[in-house]
């Protein structure tokens, strides 16, 4: 039962440290490419329209929902909701054997 425990514990943690590479490859590319871009905004018609801007902001979105789900930033439906409604279910279906 023990190794059970281990395995599942080791397990959570492979995942958990494979959302986060996710996140940070994911940041990292925006850096790289929204920095491109800006750069290429200036070296093009120096600052005089801005849109680059445009990119990082939508990109921005996307970043920030990644950021949201890999860090349980959401207040509503973050992993102790998930947790809680788990254990609600299965208490539940429990309840429902013994009374069968």
């Amino acid at each position: 039962m023990e190794d059970k425990n281990n395995n599942n514990k080791y397990l959570r943690a492979k995942e958990r440290v494979e959302d986060l590479k996710k996140f940070y490859g994911h940041l990292t590319s925006y850096i790289l490419v929204i920095g491109g871009l800006a750069a290429l905004n200036y070296w093009v018609d120096g600052w005089r329209y801005m849109w680059f801007l445009w990119a990082a902001f939508g990109w921005g979105i996307g970043i920030a929902a990644h950021a949201i789900g890999t860090f349980n930033l959401n207040p509503f439906f973050g992993k102790n909701w998930e947790q809680r409604k788990i254990k609600e279910y299965m208490e539940k279906e429990n309840d429902q054997r013994k009374w069968q």
